[in-house]
């Protein structure tokens, strides 16, 4: 009688149980439906809204053409020629004669060289500034007096220091590209918490302890937002030394393709330019998203 009894009890039970996973989880499919229904309208906005951009942007272009009788290209000639430039960008006929990936890869190298070099020097310099009031005294006048300067006024420094153009342009990218990322570090460095440093005084921290738990993890995304900042001046000093150096890169296309009079390839080259600094804008505030604190 009383296993009679217990099936009976415990079968409802059972059935509410099931009842209740079944409920939860179609709750919970409709939920994650109604996320990403709600993420592809958000993003779907954003595209409708781009395109929105570029369509006025395209008919203010199509007018200045218009108003300059054809001087300067409209946007279906120059995107006629981009895809030109595009269908074979490896061409390689001679010293003055490259497609424009050639000229676009020897940029990129430039640029990275130039930008780890001053990552390497404003990160630690950065952290220093931060860390300690006696070295922020000593750099930071430096920094305020270096950093106004304009890239081009360092491009002869370079050339009588390396006796080399393509080491000049890495130099002046080099040095007009370190001082966001060193500002950042060091404001990122400032701003721990005091309540963070009596835990690492607590617990006994030692130096390196406390740089690789406390300090860096804290300050790591103000670094990020300093090389993001910093990779976007290095992308636009590199066309103005290209164009003093001369031999390869994209800055040299464009002086080139400018004494050609061809301002089809100018302003497609000025296109590609812009496309390969959103390009790393977005890849450093992919990274910089990933390192921030969430709420």
């Amino acid at each position: 009688m009383s296993d009679k009894n217990t099936l009976i009890i415990d079968k409802p039970n059972t059935e509410i149980n099931v009842s209740t996973e079944i409920k939860k989880s179609v709750i919970e499919e409709n939920y994650k439906l109604k996320l990403a229904l709600n993420t592809l309208l958000i993003k779907s906005k954003s595209l409708l809204l781009a395109g929105v951009g570029l369509f006025v942007f395209g008919g203010f272009w199509s007018l200045l053409s218009y108003y300059t009788k054809d001087a300067l290209p409209g946007p279906i000639p120059t995107l006629t020629v981009l895809k030109e430039m595009l269908s074979d960008p490896f061409y390689d006929y001679g010293p003055n004669d490259k497609g424009i990936g050639l000229q676009l890869f020897n940029s990129i190298k430039t640029v990275l060289m130039g930008f780890l070099l001053g990552s390497l020097i404003a990160i630690p310099v950065g952290i220093l500034m931060g860390a300690s009031t006696i070295c922020k005294q000593l750099f930071y006048p430096i920094v305020q007096l270096l950093k106004p300067v304009s890239p081009l006024a360092w491009f002869p420094i370079g050339l009588v220091v390396f006796k080399d153009t393509g080491m000049a342009t890495i130099f002046i990218v080099f040095i007009t590209s370190l001082w966001s990322t060193l500002i950042n570090t060091s404001f990122g460095v400032a701003s721990i918490p005091q309540d963070h440093k009596n835990v690492a005084k607590a617990f006994g921290f030692s130096k390196m302890r406390y740089l690789t738990k406390i300090l860096v993890p804290y300050s790591l995304p103000h670094i990020i937002t300093g090389l993001r900042l910093s990779i976007s001046v290095a992308w636009l000093v590199i066309v103005a030394g290209e164009m003093l150096s001369g031999g390869a890169g994209i800055g040299f296309f464009v002086w080139d393709s400018w004494n050609a009079l061809s301002l089809e390839k100018v302003i497609s080259a000025i296109i590609i330019i812009g496309i390969v600094g959103l390009l790393f804008d977005r890849l450093f505030t992919f990274i910089e998203n990933k390192v921030a604190y969430k709420a």
